[in-house]
């Protein structure tokens, strides 16, 4: 089959631009768009309210379970290095919330409640899909714990109440994250297979472990119908606490309130208060654990210290001892006691310092302002007792080492106290340690109002997206069609409207229906309904034509159209029938030669037509044919479809067969392909006199008729005017038009 393509100089070729109308914002033609499509909008907002409706009967509820914990700035005040002129570090200004919102989430808290709820066991019945999870549902709100028999002989679905609990199931890594069966059988016997359909061991629920094929099994209880399946899995922990992290929210309740509110959504209530629960719980003991470590850790560092103090203090009285035996002083003379008492009080202030400058250096660099502070003070003391030493230095070097042995004494039994003291307080504080967070509300969870779905408010929020998606879809099809419905659009184009042809529903449902015709029985709107609204229409385009033939050359009317699907063959025929109506002949010729239709509404057969009458196998006698129904009218079909239509309109004969009608007819009205398909109707144009474009309403656009016209006249093809066809009438606007039923009456003696 030829065809001809739009080539690409003519898509390039501008159509002036006064001849467009512009694009710009209609708000009468949109309201009158959705006027129009109002019962499309209505069905789709309903299908999406029903749709809303039967996810909210079909999907699984979600209980909500909630929490509250408080968090403190500041920090719990651990005794012993604590005290004295240690200074602090200086607190932090920012909340802690944000920091402890990501402790509450951590792997490490998460993990503690995963493994205290086996949170990484799953065992659930295998439902019927869809409706399964529905049935059990309802099945449990009319009996409540009780076990509901299998439906329709499906003994291999639970139907509401199954139960299995696990409390132990240990598998190869190889079976990780897949899904092993369980099949119940009688009197708490059970099946675990592969996920491939083999036979793992076989048990009895509550008699401990079961082992084989490299997998441990231990069923506390089962209450399932014989024959049903569940499915049972060990998951993947970091699986697990992912999807937990996914589904727990934290929110601080105010700014730098320190009050976090924590919610977690399960489909079982009970599971949902447990995961948060244990979750909080794990939270606040290992918050205290974070305190009591560092109780602990300071506790271990004086631990270390005091036998070393204890050894220097029974070295120092050793030495004490020994010199007063050997020099045979006893004591420090009055006038030096002044300066001893200075001195060791020097001495036990630097070993003090000494000590917590070691265990903050355990904790900070030597940058730590803490620590500087400390080497600061350190330094202090050490030059005033270099001061104190040089006055002692003046001192009998009897009294000077008895002096010497005295302070080491007393400032290592002072050290020695001081030790001894700060190990009973943090011995304390580990093990009364209290956290900076406490559990104000425990979790809890609304049994009787799942969390999700809302039925008002996912019933009225999907109705209310279907209406929004309708009135989009309808105004972004009609952005994308473009079809014109204005005649003025098509005027702008130098195409005066011979006729605005108004939707015939009688004529669509003539054309639509072929099965219920015999071969042939005839489709033609003007004999069928000659008192429709498109019949009035094609009087007026017939009453149009008579007078624009009075200027044409000859009695050839041809009209062709843009596109297929325009309706141009329903207007050829009933044109047709209206004209021979009026006492005129008219011969009808369809000459589509490739999809041509004219016999099914003539109610004829196709062959013996005009390719076979070009061709030369039959003579002009055999292809005239009457029409019933019409004295004046008679049809030319297409005849076989040839090989070459286009070379066959080519053809001489074809030129000397129209003008010898011509003279046989008052009118010759000629169907013909669409001219942006195929070229045929520009080789027919040069033979009519009249040639007249189909436009349909809604369907071509402007650049599409711009470009029909373009090409038949630049193949030397005048074309007269367009027949607007398919015309709806709109709701309201700038675009609407009425048609008005205008019959005779009935009853003549009525109106008078």
């Amino acid at each position: 089959m030829a065809t001809h393509l739009i080539t690409r100089a003519e898509l390039a070729h501008p159509v002036p631009a006064t001849t467009i109308r512009e694009d710009d914002i209609d708000i009468p033609s949109l309201v009158t768009t959705l006027s129009d499509n109002k019962w499309s909008i209505m069905f789709g907002t309903m299908l999406f309210f029903a749709a809303s409706a039967i996810y909210v009967l079909l999907a699984t509820p979600q209980y909500e379970a909630n929490a509250v914990v408080q968090v403190e700035s500041r920090l719990p005040t651990v005794p012993g290095l604590n005290a004295g002129n240690a200074p602090q570090a200086p607190p932090s200004a920012d909340s802690p919330t944000s920091t402890e919102s990501q402790l509450l989430v951590s792997r490490r808290v998460l993990g503690e409640a995963m493994k205290r709820l086996d949170l990484d066991l799953s065992a659930k019945p295998v439902r019927v899909p869809v409706i399964g999870d529905l049935t059990a549902r309802a099945q449990q709100l009319m009996q409540p714990d009780s076990l509901s028999p299998p439906l329709f002989g499906l003994n291999q679905f639970g139907w509401g109440g199954e139960k299995l609990a696990l409390a132990r199931l240990d598998l190869p890594d190889t079976l990780i994250d897949l899904p092993l069966q369980l099949i119940a059988g009688e009197r708490g016997r059970f099946a675990l297979l592969d996920p491939n359909g083999k036979t793992l061991l076989e048990g009895r629920a509550g008699q401990g472990p079961v082992r084989g094929s490299g997998v441990t099994i231990d069923v506390k209880t089962i209450a399932a119908n014989p024959g049903t399946r569940f499915e049972v899995k060990r998951l993947n922990p970091m699986a697990i606490m992912a999807d937990l992290k996914s589904k727990i929210t934290v929110t601080e309740q105010g700014r730098n309130s320190g009050v976090i509110a924590l919610t977690y959504s399960n489909s079982d209530p009970v599971r949902a208060k447990q995961v948060l629960q244990e979750i909080t719980q794990a939270y606040s003991r290992q918050n205290v654990a974070r305190n009591s470590a560092e109780a602990a850790k300071r506790l271990q560092f004086v631990s270390e210290q005091l036998p070393h103090v204890r050894r220097e203090l029974a070295d120092a009285q050793a030495a004490l001892n020994d010199f007063q035996s050997r020099t045979g002083t006893l004591d420090v003379a009055v006038q030096n006691k002044a300066l001893l008492d200075q001195s060791i009080a020097l001495d036990a202030s630097i070993q003090q310092l000494l000590v917590q400058r070691a265990d903050i250096a355990s904790r900070f660099t030597s940058s730590h302002p803490v620590y500087e502070s400390l080497q600061s003070q350190i330094g202090q003391f050490q030059a005033e007792k270099a001061r104190l030493m040089s006055r002692l230095s003046q001192l009998p070097d009897t009294q000077q080492g008895l002096f010497r042995l005295n302070r080491d004494v007393e400032v290592t039994n002072q050290t020695y106290a001081n030790l001894l003291d700060q190990a009973q307080q943090l011995n304390i504080a580990r093990a009364s340690a209290i956290g900076n967070a406490r559990v104000i509300d425990s979790a809890d969870v609304n049994m009787d109002s799942p969390a999700w779905p809302k039925p008002l408010l996912v019933v009225a929020g999907g109705t209310l997206l279907g209406a929004m998606f309708m009135v989009a879809f309808v105004l972004l099809r009609q952005m994308f069609r473009r079809g014109v419905e204005d005649p003025a659009d098509i005027e702008l184009l130098g195409l005066p409207v011979y006729a605005s042809i108004p939707f015939s529903a009688k004529g669509h449902q003539i054309a639509a229906r072929p099965r219920h015709f015999r071969r042939d029985t005839q489709r033609l709107l003007a004999l069928r309904a000659p008192t429709d609204l498109a019949m009035e229409a094609l009087r007026t385009l017939r009453t149009s034509l008579h007078f624009t033939r009075l200027e044409m050359k000859n009695n050839i009317l041809m009209i062709s159209a843009p596109s297929p699907g325009v309706g141009k063959t329903f207007v050829c025929a009933n044109l047709a029938v209206t004209i021979a109506q009026a006492g005129q002949t008219v011969l009808l010729i369809d000459a589509d030669m490739r999809r041509g239709t004219l016999h099914h509404a003539i109610g004829v057969r196709s062959d013996g037509g005009l390719s076979e009458l070009i061709s030369g196998q039959i003579d002009l006698e055999q292809a005239l044919r009457k029409v019933p129904g019409t004295e004046n009218m008679t049809f030319i079909s297409r005849g076989v479809i040839p090989p070459n239509p286009s070379e066959l309109l080519m053809h001489p004969r074809f030129g000397t067969m129209l003008e010898e009608l011509a003279r046989l007819y008052d009118v010759v009205i000629i169907d013909t392909p669409p001219i942006l398909a195929v070229t045929d109707a520009a080789v027919i144009g040069h033979h009519v006199g009249t040639c007249l474009m189909v436009v349909r309403w809604g369907h071509n656009q402007q650049r599409e008729i711009a470009m029909a016209k373009q090409r038949l006249e630049q193949n030397g093809v005048e074309v007269r005017g367009a027949i607007f066809n398919a015309v709806q009438k709109r709701g309201s606007g700038q675009y609407a038009y009425s048609y008005y039923d205008y019959q005779p009456l009935r009853n003549p003696s009525a109106a008078r």
